[in-house]
This record gives C-alpha cells, structure tokens and sequence, in this order.
C-alpha cells in the first residue's frame, strides 16, 4: 500500500510542484518544451542503450554464460523508458539516472544484496547455471522419458 500511495499520490504531487516552479522561472512555452526535449532524449538514449544491452546478451549466452546482469540492466532501461515518457522533471531525473551504466549496475548490486531481485524459483544463483550442460561434468543425468495418457 505505500508504494502505491507514493507512485499515485507523492510523485504526481512533485511533478506539479516542480512543473510549476520551472514554469514561473522560464515561462510555460519553455517549461512544454523541455519537458518535450527530455522525452525525445531520453527515448534516443533509451533505444541506443537497449540496442546495445541485446548485443551483450547474445554475446554472453553465445559463450554459454548466463546473461543475469544483462537482464536486470534490461529491465532498468526498460523503466528508464516508461520514466522519461511520462511527463515531469522528477520522473525525467530518476530516469536518467537509471541511463548512466555504473549507477544502474550500483543499484541492481544492491538491490540484489537486498534479496529484492531473483527468479520465480528463488534467488538468482551463480555457479553451473551459467554452463552448458556438457561442460557440467558428472552432475548431468541422462535419461530418455516418455508420456502417459491417464
């Protein structure tokens, strides 16, 4: 309930105050358009960064390692993108920041420290998952399966 009283209430509340401020300083027509530039910015450094992150991916999983911080990085441009779109300064400011790679890697390590990021099954783990499954030596069971119908 207070993530969502913050994202619903806190934050639009920001936005109109910090819009207001920088519209009474440079004047609405200025204000508008910065808001604009930073959307059309934002959505070029988002679409460059994100183009860059699939190549990284590929390259990893080409290696037969698992691209886990890839993926977590994914997913901070990913809301970098709905942030940038979303009309504020408050919001522009978190998803920049969420654009500057050391900053993004900063906080998925910590977020991941935290125990707030994993998988359905649990912790994200390292170790033999990374590997392909010949390279696993003696844990791998072979076997052949069939279906049947009840």
């Amino acid at each position: 309930m207070p993530i969502l009283f913050i994202l619903f209430i806190v934050v639009p509340v920001i936005e109109m105050y910090l819009l207001i401020q920088v519209g009474g300083v440079i004047g609405a027509g200025w204000t508008i358009f910065l808001v604009v530039l930073t959307a059309v910015i934002g959505a070029a450094l988002v679409r460059s960064q994100g183009l860059g992150l699939i190549q990284k991916v590929q390259t990893r999983m080409a290696q037969g390692r698992m691209p886990a911080m890839e993926m977590a990085e994914g997913m901070c441009i990913l809301l970098a993108g709905a942030l940038l779109m979303t009309p504020g300064f408050f919001t522009d400011t978190l998803g920049f920041a969420c654009l500057i790679p050391p900053l993004r890697r900063m906080m998925i390590k910590y977020l991941a420290g935290k125990g707030m990021l994993g998988t359905a099954g649990g912790p994200v783990k390292t170790g033999d998952a990374g590997r392909p499954a010949a390279s696993r030596g003696k844990d791998v069971l072979e076997g052949e399966f069939r279906e049947l119908d009840e």
